[in-house]
């Protein structure tokens, strides 16, 4: 399976913003954000003029994509999915990438970042609807229950990662029983409600795609 397999804060500094893809690192003091680093490259400086419309909506596309740990095709091919749905496009995409089994498994705090997740989902540690499920992009849909195998519930990552429920709580979509590690994926969840992702302008990706 194609990935991303270069420094990750790398990408958080081309895109001058956190995008959580480290999990604990990134709330630390050890971020190149906190640390007000610019973007890598030679000469970022030349790089800081007025942006042309499709340079725009790529760094949206491009952020948008990095924070869900996807490759070009993969992404286009959700967006694609997106575009044939009803509704919205813009909001059928969000929806979509929260309805990957690896996002669902980092929002119910089973990781403590969506790459985490992944590798949890790839190494067989999670079940759906009691059946283990290894495929970080599989669709989880409304009613599905998630959980940590039996024999995984003892996992450090894990322990560690639960423990950040009681610091920020779990999206409004989601029934997590923490001590059991497992949850409920209750609905598709709304635009709105993603409320971590409140300054990212999905409408930029619709257009871009569009051309």
């Amino acid at each position: 399976m194609a990935r991303y397999t270069g420094p990750v804060c790398r990408l958080c500094r081309t895109e001058q913003k956190k995008l959580c893809l480290k999990g604990d690192r990134c709330k630390s003091d050890k971020c190149p954000i906190n640390k007000k680093r610019g973007a890598p490259g030679k000469d970022p400086k030349a790089r800081t003029g007025k942006k042309s419309e499709y340079g725009v909506q790529l760094r949206e596309k491009q952020k948008m994509k990095r924070i869900y740990g996807m490759l070009e095709k993969q992404f286009h091919l959700t967006f694609e999915h997106a575009q044939r749905m009803p509704g919205v496009t813009g909001d059928n995409l969000i929806c979509l990438l929260e309805s990957r089994l690896d996002n669902v498994v980092f929002r119910m705090h089973f990781a403590s970042s969506r790459t985490q997740a992944r590798q949890l989902v790839l190494h067989g540690h999670i079940l759906v609807n009691g059946k283990s499920v290894n495929i970080p992009s599989y669709e989880v849909r409304p009613g599905d229950v998630v959980e940590v195998k039996e024999n995984s519930k003892k996992l450090t990552v894990i322990l560690d990662a639960l423990k950040e429920v009681s610091k920020s709580g779990v999206m409004p979509w989601i029934n997590l029983d923490v001590d059991a590690q497992k949850g409920v994926y209750t609905a598709k969840p709304r635009r709105v409600e993603v409320i971590d992702l409140a300054d990212i302008k999905e409408q930029l990706v619709v257009e871009l795609y569009s051309k």
